[in-house]
């Protein structure tokens, strides 16, 4: 990794947290292009960070040496596509240790459990527990779709301002999986203003038809996550999601604290 005598002074610089000062501010600058869209320029980044421009240029000039930012021909800088590789990995081992919770949700509920996390514009699925029955659900561990027609989609997108998901929704449009798919911006924001004021998401039909879904955020993820279930429409009844509403809850907090004890500070 190249360095010059100012970025090895800055690197042995401890932090308040005990840390390298020069690695904790790289990772910042690297979440805040994630946060911007993935694209800035270093004014953006002095004025979000706080930090002084020529600190901010020399990082950014580490880090596209090592592939991790790349400049653009207009001078901004993007995220680069080592990162890739290791958010891949990342969410294989965030599946990892998503799977004995969604066992536990097969055994007590009888369906399908799923790991999905809002990767980009689209929902990708992490990790899978299948039921002990015979019907197959759509969802497969690595199956990319897009958010509006999911329950795991809504339960991420909740959390979301609603000018971001227009926008989000904007660039991928809404096409019909089935009839019941919602095709609106103003019927989608609707459907998450449900989710807030429930807890949980519902795909009814929406995905597959004879499908139905619930969906929880997993509070506080380092990266946002959710769970759910998924069986035919005639055994996830409403009866049904009155028990299986608070198992998926509680689930769900118990996996947060499992990440969070991953993660300390």
């Amino acid at each position: 990794m190249p360095t010059s005598s100012a970025s090895t002074t800055d690197s042995a610089k401890p932090s308040a947290a005990g840390g390298v000062q020069s690695l904790e501010r790289a990772f910042d600058l690297l979440e805040r292009m994630a946060d911007a869209g993935g694209e800035v320029g270093l004014s953006e980044l002095s004025a979000a960070s706080g930090l002084p421009l020529p600190t901010i240029h020399r990082l950014m000039r580490t880090l596209v040496a090592c592939g991790y930012v790349r400049q653009q021909a207009n001078r901004r800088y993007a995220l680069g596509p080592r990162l890739i590789r290791l958010g891949e990995s990342a969410s294989r081992l965030l599946g990892t240790w998503a799977r004995p919770y969604l066992a536990r949700l097969v055994e007590e509920t009888g369906e399908t459990a799923n790991m999905a996390l809002l990767d980009g514009d689209e929902i990708v699925y992490v990790a899978q527990v299948p039921s002990k029955h015979s019907m197959r659900m759509f969802t497969e561990v690595g199956r990319r779709v897009l958010p509006h027609s999911t329950g795991v989609g809504k339960a991420l997108l909740a959390g979301v301002p609603d000018d971001e998901v227009r926008a989000l929704l904007a660039r991928t449009g809404m096409p019909a999986a089935t009839e019941k798919t919602i095709t609106t911006p103003e019927g989608f924001l609707a459907a998450l203003e449900d989710v807030r004021q429930a807890g949980y998401a519902v795909d009814d039909n929406e995905q597959e038809i004879g499908v139905r879904c619930l969906a929880v955020s997993v509070p506080d993820s380092p990266t946002a996550a959710a769970i759910s279930i998924s069986g035919p429409a005639g055994r996830v009844t409403e009866a049904a999601t009155e028990k299986i509403v608070p198992v998926l809850q509680q689930i769900a907090r118990e996996l947060s604290a499992a990440l969070a004890s991953q993660n300390p500070g």
